[in-house]
C-alpha cells in the first residue's frame, strides 16, 4: 500500500529557528497557505487521490473554512495545536496542546480525530510516554515514527519501516512510520519533505517500486511553493534543506501519483493484517 499524507502548516512553521519558533510573531508573516492548498486540491482532484491531512490547530483556528473544505473529501488528523517539539514539553503540556487541537478540529469538522503526527517527528524513545497520552485522547493511528536520526527527534532503533503496533505501558497505537532506505548501514529517508525535493525522481520511483508493498509519503504545502520568502536568519545548511528543489517538487508529486496509486490512513488500516503486525514495546 502507498499512503499519502500532508502536514498542513504555513511556510514559516520551521522548528529550528528562534524567529519562526516564536509563536507571537506568526501573525506578522505573509499568508501563503490558501494558494498552496489550492495547488494541493488541484493535484489530488486531477489524480483522484485520497490523502490524510495532519493540521496544526493554529492554522485551523485562523482558517476554519479551509479545514472544512479539507474534511469534505479527505481524512483529517492532529499535528498539535502550536507545532512545538514533543521533547520540549512535559506530559501535561503535551496533553493540553494535543487535546486542544483535537477538540478544535472535531468542532470544525464534526468528525472524530483518530490520527496524529508529531511536529518534526519529535517523539523519541525518551518521549514514549507521548503514545500513552495519545491513546488516552482517542488517537488510534500515529505517523510520528522516523526510523532514522532526525534534527528534531527520530527513532533510529526502529530499523524497518512497516505498519506496526507501538506499546508503552497500558497503551497500544497502530503506527505507520515514514519509509527509509538502508544504505551503508544508515537509514536514508526519501518519501517526503526536503528529502523528496532533493532526490531525483528516478531514484524515488525506483525505491518506491521496491518498498515491499508499503510506502508512506509526507508533503508540506511549502514544499511546492517556489515563491515563498527566504528566512534570512536560517543557517546555510538549513536554508539548503528548506529551499532546495522547490521548483520541481510539484512535477515530482504529480508524476509519483501518476506512477503509483496512493490512499489515506483509514483505508490503509483496513488493508493491514494487524494480528500479525510487529509489536514494538518502548
Amino acid at each position: 500500500m502507498n499512503i499519502l499524507t500532508f502536514d498542513i502548516e504555513e511556510w514559516f512553521h520551521l522548528l529550528d529557528n528562534d524567529a519562526t519558533c516564536n509563536t507571537a510573531r506568526w501573525d506578522s508573516y505573509e499568508v501563503r497557505i490558501h494558494d498552496n492548498m489550492e495547488r494541493i486540491f488541484d493535484i489530488l482532484g486531477q489524480t483522484r487521490t485520497a490523502a490524510t491531512f495532519f493540521i496544526i490547530g493554529w492554522v485551523a483556528k485562523k482558517y476554519p473554512q479551509l479545514v472544512r473544505r479539507i474534511a469534505e473529501k479527505y481524512q483529517t488528523g492532529s499535528h498539535t495545536m502550536m507545532h512545538q517539539p514533543v521533547w520540549q514539553q512535559n506530559r501535561n503540556r503535551f496533553r493540553r496542546d494535543v487535546a486542544d487541537s483535537i477538540a478544535l478540529l472535531e468542532d470544525i469538522t464534526g468528525q472524530k480525530v483518530e490520527c496524529f503526527r508529531a511536529p518534526g517527528f519529535s517523539i523519541r524513545e525518551s518521549e514514549a510516554w507521548a503514545f500513552e497520552v495519545l491513546a488516552e485522547l482517542g488517537i488510534k493511528y500515529d505517523c510520528s515514527v522516523f526510523p532514522a536520526h532526525h534534527a528534531h527527534g527520530g527513532m533510529p532503533a526502529i530499523r524497518k519501516a512497516e505498519p506496526c503496533i507501538i506499546r508503552h505501558g497500558n497503551a497500544e497505537i497502530k503506527e505507520f512510520p515514514v519509509n527509509a532506505k538502508r544504505i551503508a548501514g544508515q537509514n536514508i529517508i526519501y518519501s517526503g519533505g526536503g528529502y523528496f525535493r532533493l532526490l531525483p525522481y528516478g531514484l524515488i520511483r525506483r525505491w518506491t517500486a521496491r518498498s515491499n508493498g508499503y510506502m508512506l509519503s509526507y508533503i508540506h504545502p511549502r514544499d511546492m511553493d517556489a515563491g515563498q520568502p527566504v528566512i534570512r536568519e536560517l543557517p546555510l545548511s538549513r536554508k539548503f534543506k528548506s529551499y532546495v528543489g522547490l521548483r520541481g517538487a510539484e512535477k515530482k508529486l504529480r508524476q509519483m501519483l501518476a506512477d503509483f496509486r496512493f490512499t489515506d490512513i483509514r483505508t490503509a488500516d483496513s488493508q493491514v493484517e494487524w494480528d500479525s503486525a510487529p509489536v514494538i514495546t518502548l
